[in-house]
């Protein structure tokens, strides 16, 4: 067995002096097939303990089934870590923010109408219990008590910026030990938030990007005693769909960490590797403007995307050097990557014709939001019929995040909840025309009071100001498109369409799928959901894991919900993550 124990200044491992140098490392942005090369990139550039978050709404998306398999095999990634020399730093919320859709919070918390998250409000709580009691007994024997790896584990995740709620705390405490949790835990908070989020029982660790002494004896202001830690080290930053590529040069985040280790603190770099939001996992911020993050998670991390060192890498093994033993042996190399000049998607098959085959239709007389549904992601497709013929304007009073509107089939505007837009102006074109809304949930907020954020129609739907009823909502999540039937594009669809291709490789390898002249919608590899892609950037292709591919043909299926320039995409060996300014 593993102790981590504390002294006045700093840790120990069985009673030796101990530096923790961890980087986190997210198991769920990562295809399983990459773990291993993640964690020998990591051990190689100086890391001891490897960080990562434990989503709740991907290992529980439907209430009282809590997976932890296949790709969210947690005891096999921290295994994997143990295999590799690398403690562990355990997150597992409730809340993680993360840039994560919800904030790793499941949608169904909020089919409640009032439930108050991260309170002690009984629902939420009633639900953690209920997931921690599943989740636990599959990691009870990673915990270094048994002989495990992981070291230590948090408690809840920057709970200063949200609340000051003690008991709140006190309550997940108690879960934790409850459900055999017996190492060390620990709180995180940014500089100004370490009174809110903290216990006194508890240890404090700080976040921050820079201004290192200053966050230190912040810490130290209230913990007068124990180790000084950077839980995260923000080395760089997430991208937002209509912004620039976020980078921050390697020499300036190498000074950060050599003054934060001189100060004899021990660090979490956020990220060591960022990884990608594949799916609709990303997440959003809504501080007054509804924000989505990109598909890319690169986070102009030490690892690349694809799992490639970068010049922040190298500049961070030579500033550990200083103060930490390195592993020897010449650096690892970029891996190979996959480019196919042009790859032609020749089928396609209708959305809002398929929806039967894609979601099951109910019908009310107001549209259903997704959480009353009991669905967490994707699309809500919403249709009436319209009496009236003649202009009329239309007033959707409330929704998340984006609605696509379509009069007898035809697209005549977009609302967007980023733009504040809620009406538009309309032509009805004959008496009984079939009135469509298409609902995108473009990521759940993932920080800050906004967090209860309902997806879908959210509010009555006005036609020149009369409420509108008689209403079918088909949620459309997606995740499999087996039953969609393709035939070959003759024209241009109208309306949102999905288009179809193969593309033959004789050796797998990662690579990036471009879709330059396409306007916005999702990707699909051999039925691997790869995310979003938006024209309006900053990012402009969307990374495919080697291991999604394989030798001979390959399926390639785009969702395009409004047009392309010619239905033909490609595969490029770079990426292309935008613009590093505006």
């Amino acid at each position: 067995m593993t102790a981590l124990g504390t002294t006045d200044d700093g840790f120990t491992l069985d009673g030796a002096p101990f530096r923790m140098i961890s980087g986190a490392l997210h198991y769920f942005r990562v295809h399983p097939e990459h773990w291993e090369d993640r964690m020998r990139k990591a051990k190689w550039m100086g890391l001891n303990t490897v960080d990562t978050y434990v989503p709740w709404n991907l290992h529980e998306p439907q209430r009282g089934v809590v997976r932890v398999d296949a790709e969210l095999d947690l005891p096999r990634f921290v295994g994997l870590a143990q295999e590799h020399g690398l403690h562990v730093l355990l997150r597992p919320g409730p809340y993680i923010c993360a840039e994560w859709e919800g904030g790793g919070l499941p949608s169904w918390l909020l089919a409640e109408p009032d439930v108050r998250l991260r309170s002690t409000d009984p629902r939420f709580l009633d639900a953690v219990e209920s997931y921690f009691a599943q989740l636990w007994p599959s990691l009870l024997d990673t915990l270094a008590s048994r002989g495990g790896p992981v070291l230590a584990v948090q408690v809840e995740n920057e709970y200063g910026a949200h609340g000051d709620d003690a008991e709140y705390l006190r309550r997940l405490v108690d879960l934790l030990r409850g459900n055999g949790v017996d190492v060390p835990l620990f709180t995180c908070d940014q500089p100004g938030d370490l009174a809110r989020g903290g216990l006194p029982d508890v240890l404090r660790t700080v976040t921050f990007g820079s201004r290192a002494t200053e966050a230190l004896a912040a810490l130290r202001e209230h913990q007068p005693t124990g180790p000084l830690m950077c839980s995260e080290f923000w080395n760089g930053w997430f991208d937002e769909w209509g912004g620039h590529h976020v980078t921050r040069p390697a020499a300036d985040a190498a000074a950060t960490l050599d003054e934060m280790l001189t100060a004899g603190a021990s660090v979490n770099f956020y990220m060591f590797h960022g990884g990608t939001n594949f799916g609709f996992t990303n997440g959003a911020n809504d501080k007054g403007t509804y924000r989505p993050t990109v598909t890319s998670y690169d986070y102009d991390s030490p690892l690349s995307e694809a799992g490639d060192p970068t010049p922040k890498y190298h500049a961070f093994r030579e500033v550990i050097a200083k103060h930490a033993p390195v592993p020897p042996g010449e650096p690892p190399a970029a891996g190979p990557k996959l480019a196919v000049p042009e790859v032609l998607l020749t089928d396609s098959a209708p959305l809002l014709g398929s929806a039967g085959v894609l979601g099951a239709a109910e019908q009310d007389g107001h549209p259903f939001t997704m959480e009353e549904l009991g669905r967490g992601t994707g699309f809500v497709l919403y249709e009436t019929t319209v009496e009236h013929a003649g202009p009329a304007l239309l007033d959707v009073t409330a929704f998340g995040d984006r609605v696509q509107v379509f009069l007898a089939g035809v697209p005549v505007g977009v609302l967007e909840r980023e733009r504040h837009e809620h009406v538009l102006a309309l032509t009805v074109p004959h008496p009984g025309a079939a009135l469509a809304l298409l609902v995108e949930n473009q990521g759940r907020v993932n920080y800050g009071p906004a967090v209860h954020d309902r997806k879908g129609i959210t509010g009555p739907v006005l036609l020149d100001g009369v409420e509108l009823g008689d209403w079918t909502s088909t949620a459309l999540p997606l995740d499999d498109l087996a039953d969609l039937r393709f035939t070959p594009t003759s024209g241009p669809p109208v309306g949102p369409a999905f288009h179809r291709g193969v593309v033959h490789v004789d050796t797998p390898a990662d690579t990036f799928l471009s879709l330059d002249g396409w306007t916005k919608g999702n990707a699909w590899v051999n039925g691997f959901h790869l995310g979003r892609y938006w024209s309006r950037g900053p990012q402009r292709t969307l990374y495919v894991p080697a291991p999604v591919l394989r030798p001979g043909a390959n399926e390639i299926t785009v969702l395009e919900l409004h047009s392309t320039r010619r239905p033909a995409v490609a595969l490029r060996a770079e990426p292309d993550l935008g613009p590093t300014e505006r």
